[in-house]
């Protein structure tokens, strides 16, 4: 098997093991440019959840601040930031499972 569609495959199964820090070293390593390519994409793929992630904290925060005090507003706030975690969640679900997918084909 060919070490440069391993090393491709490896920046997308990085979602597992190293976050986006593998891609990173990847792309300034390699000199090969359909690596450099996936390693791009990779990274790319891997820095939505984290953006997710940074997106629910601060709402969490703002519902947080918000409330107002009273009953009505809590449960509201409450849960639009369940909502939130809900819709990162999935959305980092179908990261993960598209990381996947492209680290296999990838090998193919």
């Amino acid at each position: 098997m060919n070490s440069n569609k391993v090393l491709a495959s490896l920046c997308y199964f990085s979602i597992f093991f190293a976050g986006f820090i593998f891609p990173i070293v990847v792309y300034f390593v390699t000199d090969h440019q359909e690596v450099k390519k996936h390693a791009k994409k990779a990274f790319l793929s891997h820095l939505i959840p984290a953006a997710t992630i940074l997106l629910f904290i601060i709402s969490a925060i703002f519902a947080g601040l918000t409330g107002g005090g009273s009953d009505v507003s809590f449960w509201v706030g409450s849960g639009l930031v369940w909502l939130g975690f809900v819709i990162a969640g999935v959305v980092n679900l179908v990261v993960v499972v598209w990381n996947i997918i492209k680290g296999i084909q990838v090998l193919k």
